[in-house]
């Protein structure tokens, strides 16, 4: 958490300066790798239909899987039968597994089961996008279009669209690549793209932006739609990229809490993390309430969020979706 905290401040503090000999070794290999993959010699695998990447360059909280969920739902209403295809962070095996609704997000993560949920698509995960893909071709065969959740620097899957997630509020942070800051890649990736997309706010690197809207409330042990007292005090948690967005947010609904406790992103929560919250009711974000139903009790509740996708955006997808899909 302290680490996360010092990318994005203004100047490196002095025990990141330690860090950028780090840096640069990073930024050496994974240029050699991304060499490898478009001049040789790591071969790259195409599919049989359009591919959508789903990244960013930063690591984590900047709303990918929001934007899988908004994609899925309008390519539906557009007519496509969209698949996803995930890494599965977290998840046991085997691979490549087909995510079913009732599944345990501690076996195939809790990203992949909520995009399952919430779309209705089917979802595969493997450690291995390509092996996803072709797994995705023999078991959904109707399937016309994939989406890739994450996986910009999985350059094995080569994809028709990227769409590059960035945090208006954060940025790139301190500018510098792993471990010294937040970034995958250079900022040099979001001047070469076209589809570089920001939520919370307009980014200078940024052609479309997004809202994104809350929802309602739900029980997290029976999924059951609530309306929440804001003359109760809260306790809140969080294991998400950004933690403190979701604690602001709940601040800026007008509820009172008084404990938030923030966790590391993909976080296996136990009962035992609870111990010292249980005098009040508890809200979390809907990706980590898949992992305390088990255990949960009857006043913990979850919010989902929404991304509302610009028409803007839309638009120029489907004149491009249409190309690519004639060039396949």
């Amino acid at each position: 958490m302290w680490l996360q905290q010092q990318w994005y401040k203004g100047r490196l503090h002095p025990l990141l300066l330690l860090l950028t000999p780090l840096s640069l070794l990073f930024w050496l290999l994974t240029n050699l790798r991304r060499s490898f993959y478009f001049i040789g010699p790591f071969r790259r695998y195409k599919a049989d239909v359009p591919v959508i990447v789903v990244g960013n360059i930063s690591v984590g909280g900047t709303g990918k899987t929001p934007m899988v969920i908004a994609l899925c739902q309008w390519l539906k209403e557009e007519g496509w039968t969209p698949g996803i295809v995930s890494r599965g962070y977290g998840a046991k095996g085997p691979f490549p597994h087909s995510i079913n609704v009732g599944d345990d997000a501690e076996k195939v993560g809790d990203e992949p089961l909520v995009i399952r949920k919430r779309t209705d698509c089917p979802v595969i995960i493997s450690p291995k996008r390509v092996e996803a893909a072709k797994y995705m071709a023999e078991q959904h065969p109707d399937v016309d279009i994939i989406i890739s959740d994450d996986g910009l620097q999985h350059y094995a899957l080569k994809r028709d669209i990227e769409l590059i997630m960035l945090d208006a509020e954060r940025g790139v942070g301190n500018g510098w690549l792993l471990p010294a800051g937040p970034l995958r890649e250079g900022p040099w990736r979001l001047k070469g793209s076209q589809w570089v997309v920001s939520n919370y706010g307009r980014h200078p690197f940024a052609r479309y932006v997004t809202e994104v809207e809350n929802g309602q409330w739900y029980r997290v042990n029976d999924d059951e739609q609530t309306k929440l007292d804001k003359e109760q005090a809260y306790n809140a948690v969080a294991a998400i990229g950004y933690p403190q967005r979701f604690f602001n947010s709940l601040r800026d609904q007008g509820f009172e809490v008084k404990q938030t406790v923030p966790f590391n992103d993909h976080h296996e929560f136990v009962e035992s993390d609870f111990d010292n919250l249980t005098d009040l009711p508890i809200l979390m974000t809907e990706k980590d309430a898949g992992k305390c139903q088990s255990f949960a009790r009857g006043n913990w509740y979850y919010q989902p969020i929404a991304t509302k996708l610009p028409d803007s955006l839309k638009e120029q997808l489907l004149k491009e979706l249409e190309r690519k899909q004639n060039a396949h």
